[in-house]
């Protein structure tokens, strides 16, 4: 993680600091030199944001990957799947929470934490609705786990207390006004509560889509997504329609050496009996990796400003159909 980001001076410089451990840095991330890395130096923590545990378990699975000293890994933002994938394969512990740069909204695992969710909000962190400024019904779940009352649920998560330890954007007074919008801090994080009071991710606040009069979370959709071995990173965005708002895109990355047909991903969408009609991808993107940040988060908005005009081969999705029909790559014509 770069050291101007607050995972890696609150979960990585910190530590080391507190504890008086060496702290390796590495110039730039690498998956196929982590575990080279860890054993090198004798790493026994790590943290991270975004994607990391996604590229590395993309690498080819060695029979002594858990012939390592790592013992835990800490950090944000990993999907359920690989959770479980990077503790067993490398054999250390996985802690995953969530938690806002300001630390304003914090969310924290617990050991009967469902699968999907993120864990159990601190004090005074909810879902709300921002244009009534109340919170909203705690979600409905049908036999098959999806939830049945998706418009109303799904808000932003918001610490009703105020700021948190927050104190405010250095130089930037609007920015600040936005984010404390009537003495509450706004994060910008769509989500929905079950009965329990669980937490589950339903993206960025540009992650709802509506589509055929249909309104969706990407976060869900990409969950279901990645429950396919072959798939190692997926987006799932809109792109516009002048017909109905949205067309659902979908850009993946595939685990090394891992092959995808069309037909697979038909009848592998067709088995997931919570996954809406609606929600089926109209475009998927096959790339060889998807942009992001210096710390690891997916640049959405540049995938939707490259749209359906791109040179990575193009699967689409007949309007009223299931099937898949290759586009070839945009540049071969």
């Amino acid at each position: 993680m770069p050291l101007f980001y607050s995972n890696a001076v609150v979960a990585g410089f910190g530590p080391a600091v507190a504890s008086g451990a060496t702290l390796a840095l590495a110039r730039r991330f690498s998956a196929t030199g982590f575990l080279d890395d860890v054993r090198r130096y004798g790493a026994t923590y790590m943290n991270y944001v975004g994607k990391p545990l996604a590229y590395v378990l993309a690498t080819p699975e060695k029979p002594d990957d858990a012939d390592n000293p790592l013992r835990i890994a800490f950090g944000n933002e990993a999907s359920d799947r690989d959770i479980v994938e990077f503790g067993r394969r490398f054999g250390c512990e996985v802690y995953d929470g969530f938690g806002s740069t300001e630390n304003a909204v914090i969310i924290s695992r617990t050991e009967d934490t469902p699968p999907g969710s993120i864990g159990q909000p601190w004090e005074g962190v909810a879902v709300y609705d921002r244009e009534t400024r109340t919170e909203c019904p705690r979600a409905v779940f049908d036999e098959h786990g999806a939830v049945t009352n998706l418009d109303e649920a799904v808000g932003e998560l918001v610490n009703t207390q105020g700021a948190g330890m927050f104190s405010g954007y250095y130089n930037d007074e609007d920015a600040t006004a936005e984010r404390l919008d009537g003495g509450m801090y706004w994060s910008g994080d769509l989500a929905y509560r079950d009965a329990d009071g669980f937490v589950y991710l339903a993206g960025r606040a540009g992650d709802w889509l509506r589509v055929d009069g249909e309104n969706l979370a990407a976060a869900p959709i990409e969950q279901i997504l990645l429950r396919h071995p072959a798939i190692s990173q997926v987006a799932v965005y809109g792109v516009p329609d002048v017909d109905v708002g949205d067309q659902l895109m979908a850009a993946i990355v595939l685990v090394s050496g891992a092959e995808l047909t069309q037909g697979e991903l038909t009848e592998f969408l067709a088995a997931q009996p919570d996954l809406s009609p609606k929600a089926w991808p109209r475009y998927v993107r096959i790339a060889a990796e998807l942009p992001s940040t210096a710390t690891n988060k997916v640049l959405k908005r540049e995938l939707q400003r490259q749209g359906v005009d791109v040179d990575d081969p193009l699967w689409i999705r007949a309007e009223r159909g299931r099937n898949y029909a290759v586009r070839e790559a945009a540049g071969t014509g």
